[in-house]
């Protein structure tokens, strides 16, 4: 089934609804989507569908995997068997055809394209030492252990280069520093050495940071326009949006943003060994060395290699990005299997857990209708926001609204903010400083939803915003607002007092920022 890049919430619920009849009653969507096909279906123009029982697996234990996700800060939830997706959820504000943050996720991106370049001839091996492609560059704390770093030890996080990225709770200082830094590759190429390349498993961003750029000089192109010609254009995937350092090198250790439904692809890439519809993408032999990792993690119970985390024990292997932004490999079951989220509460082996555990054949099982039905009422009611009563409208949003507040210089770049409450259709507008001679400010306006449910803006360059907004008890409006898919949900509280306001910003990650704003006559 082929649907929209772009729907409105209402046609995407619309087609919710009928996809879940659809798969309850069996028939439609259903016909084609076979547990005994002799041939692997390719998704290259769009995924079948169908049941979870004509898979092998079952629809109660799919529900309780989608009820999982709602209590544990998930935004979307695919499961594929047999090339075929079985479930599909997306948390409301969250919707089908919106990109998503991949975060570290990006990293296997990177590593699956050193293979490519492996493959097409443009790299001689991976044991090719990392300081031959900078000999133009002037590097410090050069020692022979760093002249010794090859390719595979930037792929498996043994490159043994000084670097605080903590994998559980920490702040990653070194990843902050390298974004702070003029040129990212002479950042990371001059840290100091902490340990003899392969020794030791430390997780870095600036690892594929290097690779990131060496596939630029392999190539003469940055890995995004490598990535669409050689990867994604195979796999019919073109929504796509990268991220680049200050020179232009596509960000290695995240930055990329994806549909959910063409993060699949990339698993379903490595599920199939690495053929796409009888042609070889990425060659066997590294997968291979994936699914038989040796690299020790300072985690218990995975393994790490050529940029992906492996779970021996479940024998699955996933691209991890922060916050749960998850691509599942799960050769032996034939799974695939995608989540995309904004907190860490779900667990990688929980989540491994109950997706085997919804597996019960290799083929077709017996219809189970009440199961399929509670599946598809779940997908149903996760998508949803359920819209609150919508008080009367204090005497101070009448006050402050219209009225524009200017805010001095300060670290947001926030220059002034408008905000209109008391309409039929409540709205913001805020200009933030560019920096650019040619264009100072650039402005952003949109709705906000008073009732508990999210509104829209329209389309913008930074992505889709989401806005909902409250009074509370002290005449404080709070508002939380971020782009759809951005992980980087924010709650920003406004108090007014005369024609001052005080706006303190709190971010779900990161630091956040307090500011004053006054009404200019």
């Amino acid at each position: 089934m082929s649907l929209p890049k772009k729907m409105s919430l209402t046609t995407t619920m619309q087609s919710a609804l009928l996809i879940a009849a659809l798969l309850v009653s069996g028939g439609g969507l259903c016909e084609f989507a076979r547990a005994d096909d002799s041939a692997p279906p390719w998704p290259t123009k769009e995924w079948r569908t169908s049941t979870p029982e004509q898979q092998g697996m079952a629809s109660a234990s799919l529900a309780d995997l989608i009820d999982f996700g709602a209590t544990h800060e998930l935004e979307s939830l695919l499961v594929i068997r047999h090339g075929t997706i079985v479930a599909e959820a997306y948390y409301a504000p969250f919707r089908l055809g919106v990109k998503h943050r991949m975060n570290s996720a990006t990293k296997s991106v990177i590593g699956t394209l050193i293979a490519i370049a492996l493959k097409d001839g443009l790299l001689d091996s991976p044991d090719h030492r990392v300081v031959d492609f900078f000999s133009g560059r002037t590097i410090a704390n050069l020692d022979d252990d760093k002249r010794a770093i090859t390719i595979q030890n930037l792929l498996d996080m043994t490159s043994g280069l000084d670097w605080t990225e903590p994998l559980g709770e920490g702040r990653p200082k070194s990843m902050f520093d390298m974004e702070r830094s003029a040129d990212w590759e002479q950042f990371v190429l001059d840290r100091p050495m902490a340990a003899k390349p392969g020794a030791v498993f430390n997780y870095s961003s600036g690892n594929p940071q290097l690779l990131s750029a060496i596939l630029t000089k392999l190539t003469g192109q940055s890995a995004l326009d490598y990535a669409r010609k050689r990867l994604f254009e195979p796999l019919g995937v073109s929504d796509v949006f990268w991220r680049s350092d200050p020179s232009g090198v596509s960000i290695g250790g995240y930055g990329l943003f994806l549909e959910p439904r063409d993060m699949a692809k990339l698993g379903y890439l490595y599920l199939r060994n690495g053929v796409w519809d009888g042609r070889e993408i990425i060659p066997p032999s590294w997968i291979e060395r994936v699914r038989h990792a040796s690299v020790e993690m300072n985690l218990r119970d995975f393994r790490y290699a050529n940029l992906f985390w492996v779970a021996p024990a479940s024998n699955a292997y996933l691209a991890n990005g922060y916050h749960g932004q998850r691509i599942f490999v799960m050769p032996t079951l034939d799974v695939v299997a995608v989540a995309t989220g904004t907190g860490h509460s779900a667990s990688i082996g929980k989540e491994i857990e109950m997706i085997a555990d919804a597996v019960k054949s290799d083929t077709a099982l017996p219809p189970d209708a009440a199961g399929q039905a509670r599946l598809a009422s779940r997908i149903q009611d996760v998508g949803t926001e359920k819209p609150q009563p919508v008080g009367e409208t204090p005497e101070i949003a009448k006050a402050i609204s219209g009225k524009t507040y200017r805010f001095a210089d300060n670290a947001l770049r926030l220059s002034s903010l408008e905000l209109n409450l008391d309409g039929p259709v409540p709205s913001y507008a805020y200009e933030i400083k560019t920096g650019r001679p040619d264009h100072p400010v650039e402005r952003f306006e949109g709705p906000i939803g008073l009732d508990g449910v999210y509104r829209e803006a329209a389309p913008a360059s930074q992505g889709i915003t989401v806005a909902k907004g409250a009074w509370s008890y002290d005449k404080s409006f709070v508002v939380q607002f971020g782009e759809l898919g951005g992980d980087n949900m924010q709650r920003a509280i406004l108090s007014f007092e005369g024609k001052g306001v005080d706006v303190v910003f709190v971010a779900e990650s990161g630091p956040g920022a307090k500011l004053h704003g006054e009404v200019v006559d």
